[in-house]
């Protein structure tokens, strides 16, 4: 296992250098950060100019590029008080840690009750297919599943927020509130959560109940019930283990996705997540402030993939050999 996982982290460093550098170029080049910067400050003179092409390594040419991120690659290793700021002047760390900070507390929550609900429903599912609950909770999971996020979040505020008034629709606390507040924290979380878990249960929902299915008719499970291992032993300590095995890749790619931020969502219900803190970032063309995020969202994406390796291997030993 030792040996499987330091192949994968040899691989890492590698990919996270040639992926980040890709889009440090692209954002170079799709941005324009020099020209966000004059727009957002006409009156800048020479003197700044040039100090904010020093600041970020906005250097010409491919060379340029490749001299350009090379500094700021060091910078953003070196820790946030080595950043640049923003375009704006303010510092990027405070923003980028309370939207980061936001987001995996809506995400965290929105995963942990989104992919166990989805997971225990598919195996309840295919514990009798193709009877009356197997129908229920497939249909139903197909229905809800082709519901896109921004009609079940505005729905969703019309009904239990505009019409009900029994839930804000907007925001972590209500204009105004200084503190801390867990109860008023979590009555602002209820609906964003409940918008992101829709699609994620229904979506493993129906991905658990294939993959068991799919693995029932395998001849490790005829053997298990030909030596008269009871159905609930085979369904879950033979049946469900294999079927997680593909279950593992979706889950990890989806957090490293709700990690880099739920767009939609977070716009709809005004929540200051880091899909909010990227819409505003791209529309102003703030390179400093665009950059760490975009990293760290490659990174995590690359980590979490690293997880799914891992933890193939463990659901499957064989794989270690591949």
């Amino acid at each position: 296992m030792i040996r499987f996982i330091l192949r994968r982290l040899l691989w890492l460093v590698p990919t996270i250098v040639l992926v980040t550098f890709l889009v440090y170029w692209a954002v170079r080049v799709g941005w324009n950060p020099l020209a966000s910067y004059l727009k957002a400050n006409p009156r800048a003179s020479k003197k700044k100019q040039a100090q904010y092409i020093q600041a970020n390594g906005l250097y010409p040419g491919f060379t340029g590029i490749i001299r350009g991120y090379r500094e700021w690659m060091w910078g953003f290793l070196r820790g946030p008080a080595h950043w640049s700021r923003s375009i704006k002047g303010g510092e990027v760390w405070p923003l980028l840690r309370y939207s980061i900070f936001n987001t995996l507390r809506l995400a965290g929550i929105a995963a942990v009750l989104g992919i166990g609900l989805g997971i225990g429903l598919g195996i309840l599912a295919s514990s009798r297919p193709g009877g009356w609950l197997d129908t229920a909770i497939n249909s139903t999971a197909f229905f809800v599943g082709a519901v896109p996020p921004f009609v079940s979040g505005v729905v969703l505020q019309l009904v239990f927020a505009v019409s009900l008034g029994w839930l804000p629709p907007v925001g972590v606390y209500p204009p105004g509130h200084q503190g801390f507040d867990l109860v008023l924290m979590l009555k602002h979380l209820i609906l964003p959560v409940t918008a992101v878990m829709i699609q994620t249960v229904a979506q493993y929902c129906r991905y658990m109940r294939a993959s068991v299915l799919e693995v029932a008719s395998s001849d490790y499970l005829r053997t298990a019930r030909a030596k008269g291992i009871s159905e609930r032993r085979v369904l879950f300590h033979h049946s469900v283990r294999n079927a997680m095995i593909p279950i593992v890749t979706v889950i990890a790619l989806d957090i490293g996705a709700l990690i880099g931020g739920l767009i939609i969502t977070e716009n709809i219900f005004g929540y200051p997540g880091v899909g909010l803190y990227f819409v505003r970032a791209a529309n102003d063309g703030d390179f400093p402030k665009l950059m760490p995020f975009m990293v760290m969202i490659v990174i995590s994406v690359l980590v979490f993939n690293l997880i799914a390796d891992v933890s193939y291997a463990y659901l499957d030993p064989r794989i270690r050999l591949d």
